[in-house]
């Protein structure tokens, strides 16, 4: 039998790969069940059977199955927002070049398109950034709502920076804005769950009239 050694290695490869191994497995597992199953339906026995880990291993990586569920939405939620800051980012740098005319709705067209083909492209994905995550635990909970508070200030800054919003924000804008945020998780949800699905640029459309005009009043 291969021993580890000194540096942490077992079978020729270092400790700290098999472990991003396992935790990637147990991941895989957790969107999988929770992304078809449910979380409610999904024991820790049930993962590590997925996953083909021992419950031993499990415990090395995770807490509980909460933490599992946590981890996969901070997954999807870093995915978006980088999707999304890359139109953000864009804005930015358009409304700071004098003369230039911004296309605040192509931007804002192209950032909808970015959050709504990461999150619901694959059904596992959209429901445990829409449907698992809700109600889960407070622990949970708190988690989801830390995301979306974080999404309201990304969408209050990039407003502001190009010129779009006054500074500070408004207290209506900002509901308006936490608001816009559940109706496009809605919309997302509602559309990759539909049989027979609409064309996705349908919800694009009706979102970002939302923002553009309920919102921003443009």
């Amino acid at each position: 039998m291969a021993r580890s050694g000194p540096t942490g290695r077992y079978g020729g490869r270092p400790a700290a790969e098999r472990r991003a191994e396992r935790r990637a497995r147990l991941l895989e597992a957790g969107l999988e069940l929770f992304g078809t199953d449910g979380y409610a339906a999904t024991s820790v026995e049930r993962l590590c059977t997925t996953a083909g880990l021992s419950t031993r291993q499990f415990y090395e990586e995770f807490a509980n199955r909460e933490a599992v569920l946590i981890a996969l939405h901070d997954q999807v939620n870093r995915r978006a927002f980088d999707a999304v800051t890359v139109c953000v980012e864009a804005l930015d740098t358009e409304s700071g070049r004098p003369g230039t005319d911004v296309d605040v709705e192509q931007l804002v067209r192209a950032a909808l398109r970015g959050y709504i083909t990461v999150t619901a492209a694959d059904l596992r994905w959209a429901r445990v950034a829409y449907v698992e995550v809700v109600g889960a635990s407070p622990e949970v909970e708190a988690r989801r709502v830390r995301w979306r508070r974080r999404w309201a200030e990304l969408l209050e800054t990039a407003a502001t920076t190009a010129g779009l919003l006054g500074d500070p924000v408004s207290p209506r804008i900002h509901l308006g804005i936490v608001g816009f945020i559940g109706a496009v998780n809605a919309l997302a949800h509602e559309w990759c769950t539909a049989s027979p699905r609409l064309p996705l640029e349908t919800v694009i459309d009706t979102l970002a009239a939302l923002f553009l005009s309920g919102v921003l009043g443009r």
